[in-house]
């Protein structure tokens, strides 16, 4: 165990990569006894320790100036204008804003020179940005040519259950895309990220404690991905070519007289970015294209009744996926002032699954039932963007309007062979669902001498009708009254407030975010157990953030925010989903909001090549959203039903650090120790027939540890190796099984950068395997799924 800690501690370090930030300054020069402007003053920023010029300025003929690109620091800011007398100010420039508001220079008339004057300085501190951590996608050697899913395990705190991302032990994220919610990655909660290239992307920003001016959803944070996009002028793009292959041999064999699992199965990824910028114009356009095939889902199941029932089964699914991913836009500068972008996205997936379901006696004797079922399902999401924004004469005040929309269908075909020992049944549905959103936004941004102000509200509507329609066999195993049509409609006006001060010592940030929400759910009048349902809020959602810089390398830091998540639709859908013959997932139209508050106590320190960062963090949340099982005794079939589960806690600690050792070592570390509590609860599960659960104190440690470590060989050469551990933990009415992998990574470039190869293995000791047990009302199970994990890449992508 003294080992097993040690190693725990110092195992772990991850790609946490810090980035500075330089800031814009601008004010006036006028004369003190009129306050009319000066024209043509002469603006000189040095160095408060040495008085070393950094940077000169002419003021324009309304006496406005603009100094770009100053490194946060301590200043002598001085104004000089023929005929009058020289004025001087001493300027901190901090790390929490782009924009400072300089206090005006009041000159007088007098022709004598001021003498110049001096004053210690101190040197900046961690170049970490204040509200969040960023990651670049460059970078990611071990996970070069996968999907976002599977890159974005390795950053801090994040861990990966059933295809969820989980962010400090709660799957709560919001996943943006360029500052945006697209149907791509979820409008309530995420999805879809194990089938986006991660080879589309820029970087990845994790927002662990969001601003007032972020939606209210998502009470674990935000996840923003940023896609490539050149500054570059002229023409200049990228092009790349990844293959793969997965499921390299059987971790475990099939149960007798099933098909076979999927082997040896390839992994495609051509992608090409394309930028063309000549003066005030800027032509963008990125395509992916994205073929997988995949053992998507290999998990073996014993489950137990309280009759003395005991059935063995596995789920074997074979996937087949082609994914399209096309964006294009342009900015154009309308005047010097006025800067319009209008963009677009399509995405497609087409996704086949062929699935078989065998069900056996206890010692596998005997075959009880089986079913094979095939899943043709297509998505396509278009999306369209206008922003527009306005610059006022005061550099970094800006308006910003913007509009986002986005339709996304999903149509999905199930059709089962239900084989049981005298019978064959045929059976069949379809699911056809309509996603619409319009988004509206204004934000606008004062700056200060020592801060920034921002306000702005935002509007959404968004409507999704469904449909789905039955087609049962001979002897359906499928619930036919459970069909028809439901429609989902929500409207979500916010206004927010934000403020930002900062001070050589001091850092603050204070903000509320005042929201409505009205959600109708329509549904199906002869549907067998939902009505039509809804609900309405209006909330106030604070925000602060508080820092103290003890030292020239150091600060602690106190967060506090309020948020909330609100039900997807597909938490309330009303249909039955039969991804599993025998346990059914179905949504819960009463399912209402849960709400958080979260501590968060920091320190982050400067080290040489490197930096430390620690947080203790505490989410209170009342109105936990989670699944339910239960079962109706003598029909075998499980329903897991979306329920409000009380209050529950998580508490934890957060150790993120990175240090280069010289020229040819670099190591990242993450270690993520927390205490995940659910007090007790009682709810009905409606669905087929209510049946009441009382849920039990359920409480456990657990976090993750994860250590990356990049050599260098030589120049342009990078080898990497990334190491992942995830303890037990806690899911609903059960455990989820420690988790470990280890990936490596190869990358070379050659003529100067323009050309870049890798290659890659993913869980190279084929040790990612997933183990549940689960704890019901009349019933238990355990499973362990053997899903495809280790995957090898190679690539070459070259610079147009």
């Amino acid at each position: 165990m003294r080992l097993l800690v040690i190693t725990n501690i110092l195992f772990h370090l991850l790609h946490a990569t810090a980035f500075s930030q330089s800031s814009t300054l601008s004010g006036r020069v006028m004369e003190k006894e009129n306050g009319t402007a000066i024209r043509f003053a002469s603006l000189a920023l040095k160095k408060s320790e040495d008085s070393s010029f950094v940077t000169g300025v002419i003021s324009d003929t309304t006496g406005r100036y603009r100094l770009n690109g100053i490194k946060a620091g301590y200043y002598l800011l001085s104004a000089n204008a023929i005929g009058y007398l020289p004025a001087i100010q001493q300027i901190f420039v901090g790390s929490l804003t782009s924009f400072l508001d300089i206090k005006p220079f009041l000159l007088e008339i007098d022709p004598v020179q001021l003498a110049t004057i001096t004053i210690n300085s101190e040197k900046k501190g961690i170049a970490l940005q204040a509200d969040r951590m960023s990651f670049n996608m460059n970078n990611n050697i071990t996970q070069t040519g996968g999907s976002i899913l599977q890159a974005i395990q390795k950053l801090p705190g994040i861990a990966l259950e059933d295809g969820k991302v989980l962010l400090r032990g709660s799957d709560k994220v919001i996943i943006l895309i360029d500052g945006k919610q697209t149907a791509l990655t979820g409008f309530g909660s995420q999805s879809g990220l194990d089938n986006l290239p991660a080879s589309a992307l820029d970087r990845i920003e994790i927002i662990q404690n969001p601003s007032a001016k972020y939606d209210a959803n998502g009470t674990a944070g935000i996840i923003n991905l940023i896609y490539k996009k050149s500054k570059q002028d002229g023409f200049n793009g990228k092009s790349s070519f990844t293959y793969g292959s997965g499921a390299l041999w059987e971790k475990k064999n099939n149960l007798p007289d099933i098909r076979p699992q999927y082997r040896f199965t390839p992994k495609i990824n051509p992608s090409l970015n394309l930028n063309y910028r000549r003066n005030k114009t800027n032509l963008f356009f990125s395509g992916d294209y994205l073929y997988t095939e995949t053992l998507n889902k290999n998990e073996f199941v014993e489950r137990s009744y309280e009759n003395g029932e005991y059935v063995r089964q596995q789920t074997k699914r074979n996937r087949n996926t082609h994914f399209v991913t096309l964006k294009s836009g342009l900015d154009l500068q309308l005047t010097g002032k006025d800067i319009l972008t209008v963009s677009g996205m399509l995405g497609t997936e087409k996704i086949i699954d062929n699935g078989d379901e065998p069900f056996f006696n206890q010692d596998l004797t005997q075959r009880l039932r089986y079913w094979k079922f095939l899943e043709d399902e297509l998505k396509t999401t278009i999306m369209a963007t206008a922003v527009y924004q306005h610059a006022f004469s005061r550099p970094g005040q800006l308006l910003n309007l913007g509009y986002n929309y986005t339709f996304h269908r999903e149509d999905e075909q199930y059709f089962f062979d239900n084989i049981l020992p005298n019978l064959k049944s045929k059976d069949a549905f379809k699911l056809l669902s309509d996603e619409q959103v319009s988004d509206f936004n204004v934000d606008y941004t004062q700056p200060l001498q020592q801060g920034r102000f921002e306000t702005g509200l935002k509007f959404r509507h968004r409507s999704i009708p469904t449909n789905m329609q039955f087609f049962p066999g001979i002897q359906t195993a499928i619930d036919v009254n459970a069909g028809g049509w439901a429609n989902y409609r929500e409207i979500i006006p916010a206004l927010y407030g934000n403020y930002v001060y900062e001070s050589p010592r001091i850092e603050t940030e204070v903000g509320v975010r005042a929201e409505y929400m009205n959600l109708q759910y329509e549904v199906n009048p002869n549907h067998n157990t939902y009505k039509s349902d809804g609900y309405s809020y209006a909330q106030p959602f604070p925000t602060v953030r508080f820092a103290f810089k003890n030292s020239d390398h150091s600060k602690w830091m106190f967060n506090y925010n309020r948020r909330v998540d609100r039900p997807n639709e597909v938490d309330i859908r009303i249909f039955p989903k039969y991804d599993d013959a025998e346990i059914i997932k179905v949504g819960n139209p009463g399912l209402r909001p849960q709400f958080s508050n979260s501590f968060e106590l920091g320190y982050r320190m400067n080290i040489d090549n490197g930096f430390v960062s620690a947080a203790f963090y505490n989410r209170f949340v009342n109105g936990t959203i989670t699944r339910i099982a239960s079962y109706v005794p003598g029909s075998r079939l499980i329903y897991a039903v979306f329920q409000n589960a009380g209050k529950s806690r998580l508490a934890g600690l957060e150790l993120i650090g990175n240090k280069r050792f010289g020229k040819v070592y670099q190591a990242d570390f993450n270690l993520n120790i927390y205490h995940n509590r659910i007090d007790p609860f009682t709810v009905v599960n409606k669905y087929p027939t209510p049946r009441v659960y009382v849920g039990v104190l359920e409480q456990m440690y657990s976090g993750n540890i994860k250590l990356n470590q990049q050599l260098t060989i030589r120049k342009n050469t990078d080898f990497q190796v990334t190491m992942i551990y995830l303890a037990p933990d806690i899911i609903p009415q059960g455990r989820i099984g420690q988790r470990f992998s280890l990936d490596a990574g190869f990358k070379s470039s050659a003529r100067k950068g323009k050309l870049d190869w890798f290659a890659n293995a993913t869980d190279l000791l084929n040790t990612m395997n997933i183990r549940k047990t689960i704890q019901a009302n009349g019933f238990s199970y355990t499973s362990t799924d053997y899903l495809e994990t280790q995957v090898v890449r190679i690539g070459l992508s070259m610079k147009l």
